[in-house]
């Protein structure tokens, strides 16, 4: 299967927005966003709850067509495409969602094979092999015959996370990865995730609203705005902290109350 490869080098462009429009209906969630996720970067998606940052990962991944606006991706057009061509493309994507979204009927190895069973025509006995590499990769190689219902939150983020690699992907996307860890599993997510992009070369994208996890992992990122349903700053959270002046920015990158004539409808 081809790679999502372009003339650009291995720090250029790979995921291009261009005045994006989103809804659902009538409801307008974003409008005239565009950002740039550049190869080999983690890319944040950042904002206070219901500015959007979810719906921008779902028209992302196939899962919701933009109103107007472009997405390119290695520089094809993504919803110009056919849906053939669609998901080849879909196929270099791993996606790790909020609640995991394993199988609960089916083993942790099972979960991790089904995109290799779906999208391969692998013997068992490979599958078996690759199976047991990826949970090996994040740390979960003896949980591959447990249920899901057996492991702790963290670990089934982690299994999620195996499935997401199964194929292989040049993009990770993450949805609120840390969401309802303790603080010490966020961190060894938050190494896993690094570990991942430097040592495999993964380009990945987080969406999330914890302040560690992003500080210690996200070299590039936009924030969202909820009231101009729009990006209102770029740059990596750590600048955006230090640099950025825009109040609604300085008091999300702080943990500050925003003033009563500067607050956002959540």
């Amino acid at each position: 299967m081809a790679e999502l490869r372009s003339p650009d080098s291995d720090t250029g462009p790979l995921i291009v927005l261009s005045g994006i429009t989103l809804a659902f209906g009538p409801k307008l969630i974003l409008q005239d966003l565009s950002f740039t996720i550049h190869r080999g970067s983690i890319f944040a998606i950042m904002g206070g709850s219901g500015c959007g940052k979810s719906t921008v990962l779902q028209s992302m991944i196939g899962l919701l067509r933009p109103g107007s606006g472009l997405i390119r991706v290695a520089g094809e057009d993504y919803w110009a495409c056919g849906e053939e061509r669609r998901a080849v493309i879909d196929r270099r994507f791993g996606v790790l969602f909020q609640g995991a979204a394993l199988w609960s009927a089916l083993t942790v190895g099972e979960n991790v094979a089904l995109p290799l069973q779906m999208f391969t025509k692998l013997s068992e006995a490979a599958i078996y092999r690759l199976v047991k590499f990826k949970l090996s990769l994040v740390g979960l190689d003896e949980a591959i015959n447990l249920r899901p219902s057996e492991l702790s939150g963290g670990m089934r983020k982690r299994a999620g996370l195996a499935r997401a690699l199964a194929l292989d992907p040049d993009v990770l996307f993450f949805d609120e990865p840390s969401a309802g860890l303790d603080p010490i599993t966020s961190r060894r997510l938050d190494d896993l995730i690094l570990n991942l992009r430097d040592g495999l070369g993964a380009t990945i994208v987080i969406v999330s609203h914890e302040l560690p996890s992003l500080f210690a992992i996200a070299d590039d990122g936009v924030f969202l705005d909820a009231e101009t349903k729009t990006a209102i700053a770029h740059g990596s959270p750590s600048e955006l902290r230090d640099t950025c002046r825009d109040r609604q920015v300085e008091a999300f990158m702080h943990r500050e109350r925003v003033p009563e004539e500067a607050a956002v409808t959540l």
